[in-house]
């Protein structure tokens, strides 16, 4: 599924059957779960915002989370924890580096 070369993982909010994912908020909610894994560790306070690792975002108007492939080398169960997230919903995952 993922290239070793590409830096960052894009898990999109449309199923490969073409279907809106729901929840609406599902891309905030993952990335709150994954908001303790960044570099250096949890700091205090570090919940009330988001890991430079697992962004949510908006692309094309579709929904997105943006995965820094530097988190499987921190922690690979987080790794595992969201590629298995989207695998587990049936979501479209791409790969590439995020161009702003």
């Amino acid at each position: 599924m993922a290239s070793s070369t590409a830096s960052e993982v894009f898990i999109q909010g449309i199923t490969r059957d073409g279907r809106t994912f729901r929840p609406s908020d599902w891309a905030e909610r993952l990335a709150g779960v994954m908001s303790s894994f960044r570099p250096g560790g949890a700091q205090p306070g570090s919940h009330l915002n988001y890991s430079p690792w697992c962004i949510p975002t908006n692309i094309d108007g579709v929904k997105c989370v943006i995965v820094n492939r530097e988190l499987r080398a921190y922690e690979p169960m987080a790794w595992d924890f969201v590629i298995n997230f989207a695998k587990d919903n049936n979501l479209k995952v791409s790969e590439g580096k995020f161009e702003k």
